[in-house]
């Protein structure tokens, strides 16, 4: 798939079938988050990937906004080292991934954790050190159903050029 179509083909896949996603997909989806930009070079990322379905079934039951984790074929944490521009850097990690997801035909969603009551427990159930913070989750599978992309605000209506006039 060409790389604006994969920009614009992109959406968040909450329903998905029981087909299991290959492991080497999932390492293809990583790798494209490990190639993600970052702030001096710091690479702040770890990921951890499952597949474990009592690990989707539990961290479902603590996220109130992901009933549909435990239906994912893999849930891939995002955890990083407290540094500047964590959020900033392992954002660009997680978008990544999304797109990686995309333009090999799976499905994703993001699901938020920096910052929420549930992230340090997180990191309990997946042994992430001391230190590190779970910045988001992405879910991998094969789509339930063909799903289209939510509509977009058009360009004109959020580019100013020169400044806000």
């Amino acid at each position: 798939m060409e790389f604006f179509e994969v920009i614009k083909n992109r959406k968040s896949v909450r329903e998905y079938s029981d087909k299991a996603v290959p492991k080497l997909l999932i390492e293809k989806i990583v790798d494209a988050g490990r190639l993600a930009a970052t702030a001096r070079n710091e690479q702040p990322w770890e990921f951890v990937a499952t597949s474990d379905k009592k690990i989707l079934k539990e961290i479902c039951g603590m996220c109130p906004n992901g009933p549909f984790i435990k239906d994912a074929s893999h849930l891939v944490a995002v955890f990083s080292k407290d540094t500047k521009y964590y959020i900033e850097d392992c954002s660009a990690a997680t978008q990544n991934m999304l797109l990686a997801i995309e333009a090999l035909g799976l499905g994703g969603c993001w699901i938020a954790g920096d910052k929420k009551d549930y992230a340090e427990d997180i990191r309990k159930i997946f042994s992430a050190p001391d230190g590190y913070k779970l910045v988001s989750m992405v879910t991998v599978g094969y789509p339930k159903k063909e799903e289209k992309p939510h509509a977009k605000k058009s360009l004109g209506d959020i580019l100013r050029w020169e400044k806000y006039a």
